[in-house]
């Protein structure tokens, strides 16, 4: 009788924030107005991933697709580079309509997603 080994793989992913632009961001808006920007980048990103979790279980790629373009602009603005890059992947995955592409993309989105969120979170509650 063979013994099958499981492997177990865990996904650990990397968040890179961009410093130059949330320098930048800093710089053009002031504190107060940056933060704010922030926030509701954050907020708006929230909704729309949540907002692709039922494009996903409805199989709406053109939803899902739209959706990652939307994430992946906000998170670009705010500087978080992993998130913006990681979005794009999910909308061109979309776009060509490749299913397991957008399983395996939208699925590093969610990781990365969590990660980001609660990085930007972090260092907003350490300046504050």
């Amino acid at each position: 009788m063979r013994v099958m080994e499981i492997a177990v793989l865990r996904h650990d992913e990397v968040v890179r924030l961009d410093p130059e632009r949330v320098i930048a961001l800093y710089a053009e808006l002031g504190e107060r107005a940056a933060e704010d920007t922030v926030e509701r980048a954050m907020q708006e990103m929230a909704l729309r991933l949540g907002a692709m979790e039922r494009d996903w279980r409805r199989r709406d790629l053109a939803g899902l697709g739209r959706n990652a373009r939307s994430v992946a602009r906000l998170a670009h603005e705010v500087g978080m580079a992993t998130m913006a890059r990681v979005g794009a992947d999910v909308a061109a995955a979309a776009a060509a309509g490749d299913v397991t592409a957008c399983a395996a993309t939208f699925a590093r989105l969610r990781r990365i997603g969590d990660r980001s969120l609660a990085t930007v979170w972090d260092l907003r509650d350490m300046s504050g």
